[in-house]
């Protein structure tokens, strides 16, 4: 069986608050759905000050995504971890996976925008200190006891459901990144196929005498969305994905690598490349992926559209998964 997830950034250029509420709402309703439909992960991201209206507090979302569900996880893939105080996440983290039952995963990265960095006050320069920072003090806050932060003596309470600590891995795509996981014994999550990189963490891990585990995007990796019609889909909808596209791509440097990495400029050049892909349900059953990632708001699509997306997916393929 392929691992399900479905993904909200809650993009959408031409927002007015009326509107962008009705897609946050509708998020949640999508995500109810999924839940009962045994899809295994909503993913959700951070980013912030972005004109499209990019989600920016996966935190609080995710919250409002396990009082509308029972039994789904939560992804924050990923959470710019330098840009978070720390003593303040570890308290938000330890809520939500109370709340949850321990439905919480967390991937913490350092980001890639120094805008983000320079719009909160947070020194680019430093982000890799503060990362450091933020995951030690992670691990050592949901112990309950009091240690020492920063030259005075802190305690931060309540204790997480989840024992040792809940689940906390470091994303990247740096020899940095795997270093940093290796040394905290923390598993490591690349944000692309990157099997030298997974090789040099299991080696750190060694160097370090840690254990640990890799979340590692498979080599394909589309962000699907499924139709009865893909011709009519992508005419009418393929500037969406378009968008979305053309947004990562101006954001990522060329030394970043991601899973979700392009470089069309229309829709047809974004169509035969195949990061994005709408398909039929019968066409999502034969593509033999390792995990099946709907996108069904990508770039401000239509919610009517997005739920027929969900819809499909949920009724048509879900159910013949395995069979």
């Amino acid at each position: 069986m392929p691992f399900t997830v479905v993904r909200f950034n809650l993009v959408d250029p031409r927002a007015t608050p009326a509107s962008l509420s009705e897609r946050y709402r509708a998020a949640l309703a999508m995500a109810a759905y999924a839940d009962e439909h045994g899809i295994d992960t909503v993913q959700t991201e951070e980013h912030h000050g972005a004109a499209n209206n990019w989600l920016p507090s996966p935190f609080a979302f995710a919250g409002a995504v396990f009082g509308a569900t029972r039994r789904i996880a939560v992804t924050v893939s990923a959470a710019i971890g330098p840009l978070h105080d720390p003593l303040r996440l570890a308290e938000e983290i330890a809520v939500l996976d109370l709340l949850s039952g321990g439905r919480l995963v967390t991937v913490a990265g350092i980001g890639y925008r120094p805008e983000e960095y320079e719009e909160r006050g947070v020194d680019w320069g430093r982000r890799g200190k503060l990362q450091d920072l933020l995951l030690e003090t992670l691990l050592q806050a949901w112990s309950g006891e009091p240690f020492t932060y920063q030259g005075r003596t802190v305690r931060i309470t309540p204790r997480p459901f989840t024992q040792p600590h809940p689940l906390l891995l470091v994303g990247g795509s740096s020899k940095a990144a795997a270093r940093r996981a290796a040394r905290l014994g923390l598993p490591f999550f690349p944000s692309a196929h990157l099997p030298e990189l997974e090789a040099d963490y299991r080696r750190l891990c060694a160097e370090y005498g840690t254990e640990g585990w890799t979340m590692m995007p498979a080599e394909e990796t589309p962000l699907l969305h499924l139709s009865e019609d893909p011709d009519r889909s992508w005419e009418l909808y393929g500037e969406h994905f378009l968008h979305e596209a053309r947004t990562y791509a101006s954001w990522q440097s060329k030394d970043i690598r991601s899973a979700v990495r392009s470089t069309a400029t229309t829709v047809a050049e974004l169509r035969a490349e195949g990061v994005y892909r709408i398909v039929t349900p019968r066409e999502c059953l034969a593509l033999g992926l390792e995990s099946l990632v709907l996108h069904p708001l990508c770039g401000g699509m239509p919610v009517d559209e997005a739920w027929r997306s969900l819809r499909l997916f949920g009724e048509d393929v879900l159910p013949r998964l395995g069979a």
